[in-house]
This record gives structure tokens, C-alpha cells and sequence, in this order.
């Protein structure tokens, strides 16, 4: 199956199971030690079929936990921006809630990174939307960041098919 019958396939699963609940799913993020021991964290504020993070977005910020999100800033590239509260956000490129604070660069102090996808497999790979915003910043990012994927169960397959600009996740939590 390519990347595009994948996305067609998800697509339809989609519309299946909206509405599906987050609330276990960022129950089991909670529990990893990765998330309490972090201390800078990359996040995503989810679109209506995502995993919805926005409530542990403000805890973590809540924590003292230094809270960052991507900003779309034209058809290739995001950057990082700093979350303090929900005042920092505005509507985006694609409808995407993005931050409007401070821009942050020092992608090295980046200890998680949380991260969306329309579907992954058992080895960690993931499947985007099919831009590679994802990808192109993930690659900047420090071996030592720990890259986990959010999903619903359903968005869970056998095979992604990879190829050499994707990064995988090094956990998947559905």
C-alpha cells in the first residue's frame, strides 16, 4: 500500500470513530517517566481528529514545564514557539491553533517531543499528512530527544511505508 491509499484508508476510518476519546490515551502519556522527567517539551494543539492535548498542554505549563509548539511559517518550514497560556495562540496556516509567543531555536534542550501522525506501525514509523513539516523538523532535533506518537488504537497498522526524509518515533502511544 502507498503513503496516499494509507491516508485515503485512514481517512475513511476517520469518519468512523469521530468523536473517539483522548482521555485514556494522554492517561498512559502521563504515566511514562519520560513526560515527568522532562523538562522542555514539544507538543502539538490538536485538530478536531487528533489525540487532543490541550488540557495536558496547560498542565504541563502549569508543572513549570517549558512548553513548545510549531508555528507554520510557509510550505516547507515550522518553527518552534514558546506556550505560556491559551492568550499565545491564534489561528493558523490550515485552521491550526499555532503559538504567537517568543521563537525558540535551541532545539538541543529539547528533552520529548509529542507528536501527531495520521498513522503509525509497530516499529515507530509514521505516516503525516503527506507535507513532511514533521519530518524536516524532527531531523533537527538531538538524538537523545525521546519522539513519541500520539494516535487512536484504529490508526494503528501493520506496515507504514517509509522512505529516507521520515523519522520514526521511538514510542507509539494509542
Amino acid at each position: 500500500m502507498t503513503k496516499h491509499e494509507l491516508r485515503q484508508q485512514i481517512r475513511r476510518q476517520k469518519q468512523l470513530h469521530a468523536g473517539d476519546d483522548s482521555i485514556a490515551i494522554i492517561d498512559r502519556l502521563k504515566r511514562l517517566p519520560f513526560l515527568s522527567c522532562a523538562r522542555t517539551i514539544l507538543l502539538y494543539f490538536a485538530l478536531p481528529d487528533e489525540v487532543q492535548t490541550q488540557s495536558l498542554i496547560d498542565e504541563l505549563v502549569q508543572q513549570g514545564k517549558t512548553v513548545l509548539l510549531p508555528k507554520v511559517i510557509d510550505n516547507t518550514k515550522m518553527e518552534l514557539r514558546y506556550y505560556t497560556s491559551k492568550k499565545d495562540l491564534t489561528t493558523g496556516a490550515y485552521g491550526i491553533m499555532e503559538p504567537s509567543g517568543e521563537n525558540f531555536t535551541d532545539y538541543a534542550a529539547i528533552d520529548l517531543a509529542i507528536i501527531p501522525g495520521m498513522a503509525f506501525d509497530s516499529k515507530g514509523h509514521r505516516l503525516g499528512r503527506g507535507k513532511g513539516y514533521y519530518d524536516r523538523l524532527l531531523s533537527q532535533l538531538t538524538p537523545k530527544t525521546i519522539k513519541i506518537g500520539l494516535c487512536f488504537p484504529w490508526q494503528r497498522v501493520d506496515y507504514v511505508p517509509t522512505d529516507e526524509n521520515d523519522v520514526s518515533m521511538d514510542y507509539v502511544i494509542c
